[in-house]
Order: C-alpha cells, then structure tokens, then sequence
C-alpha cells in the first residue's frame, strides 16, 4: 500500500535560529517535507510560486515586504496554499488582520514546537487553527460599531502608517496611485480621522503596527 505523500511545508522567517529550530522538530515526522526556508517576503512569494507548498509558516515580522503583504500576494497567486502565521505578537487587531488576510492559522511564537505540528494537521484538514494564546487574545474584543476595514484598506493602512507615499504604496501592493489614495479617503472616512498623523496614532494605538518591528 503505497503511503501519503508528505506535506510540503516551506517555512519563511529572517532570523535563522528560528527557522533552523522549526525545521529540526519537523523534519522529525515521516508525514512532512520541509521543502525550503526562507527569510524574506519577497523571495518568499517568487517561491511559493517555484514549490507551490502545502503549508507556509509565515512570520510577519520581516523587512521589505511585509508578511501581510506576502500573504496576500501568495494566495492571488496560489490560492490553495495554507497560511499559518508565526508572531511574537498577541494584538486582536493584528490576528484579525492576519486571518483576514487569508491565513488559515495563527500560532504565537512561544509556544511548544510541536504544536505547530498540530496547527499543520489542522489546517491540512480544512480547519482553521488558533494557538492558545491567540485565541484568548480575540475573545475579549467587542465591536466598536465603526464599518470595518476591508482587508486591502487594513494593507494599505499597515503601509501609509509606515510613512510610505502613495507611490510608495502603490509599488508595494502593484496597484495604482488613484486606487491607493481611493482606500486612504476610505480608511479615513470609516475610522472617521482627516490625517496621515492620525491613521498612524490609530495603528500604533491599535496594535496594527506590531508586526513591523524588529525583535
């Protein structure tokens, strides 16, 4: 009888002791075949494209292209791929985002390895998976009555809070400017603030910005 074939994992985060450290306990399971570690949104999205992997553990803090912005330039193109999000950070506004974004699973980055395991079997199976921690972070979150953020206007909110220009933006997310400054007045309107200073202020305020850092 022949056996399953293992599930391709590709693991994307810019500090090596990570990737190193997840790839070891992994690669200890006959079911999965870590098919590339890589430490930037950019060159994660080129292989994605290459390895069309069944799993991406996706950091979200990463310099350039953000993991936000991978995520969703990754599931455009390979809509099969299951997203799972690596963090250091707990923000509700940051895990909302992430999973409106596509991500099929949120995991905090101090849990046991082996759990990501678990959250890999999860989401292989069609479900989506939320560490422990992550999902005692959203529950306590109540709607503020203000009409949502699409997942592109949370985007272009995450680059624009960022410093970024329009046309800065625009090459980031590869749409236009007229689209780019269509979503500010949009954020503004919804959020109901009239300033660049002040859609920065929200994302601070709000935990948007976490996962730009650099830990």
């Amino acid at each position: 009888m022949t056996s399953p074939s293992p599930v391709r994992v590709m693991i994307v985060d810019d500090h090596p002791m990570v990737t190193e450290g997840i790839e070891a306990i992994l690669e200890t399971y006959d079911d999965i075949q870590v098919v590339a570690t890589i430490s930037n949104g950019k060159e994660a999205i080129e292989k994605a494209d290459a390895l069309r992997p069944d799993v991406i553990l996706l950091d979200l803090n990463m310099p350039g292209v953000s993991g936000l912005s991978a995520a969703e330039m990754i599931l455009e193109r390979q809509p099969e791929s299951r997203i799972l999000i690596l963090s250091m950070h707990d923000s509700p506004e940051y895990i909302s985002t992430a999973l409106a974004h596509g991500a099929r699973g949120y995991i905090l980055k101090d849990v046991p390895t082996e759990e990501i395991k678990i959250a890999i079997d999860k989401v292989m199976q069609g479900e989506k998976y939320l560490c422990t921690g992550a999902e005692a972070s959203l529950e306590p979150r109540i709607a503020d009555g203000r009409e949502p953020l699409t997942s592109r206007e949370q985007t272009v909110l995450l680059e624009v809070a960022q410093g970024k220009s329009n046309r800065e933006v625009a090459d980031t997310l590869d749409i236009s400017v007229h689209t780019v400054e269509t979503h500010r007045k949009n954020i503004k309107r919804k959020l109901g603030i009239t300033s660049t200073a002040g859609l920065t202020r929200y994302a601070l305020e709000h935990g948007v910005l976490q996962g730009t850092g650099r830990l």
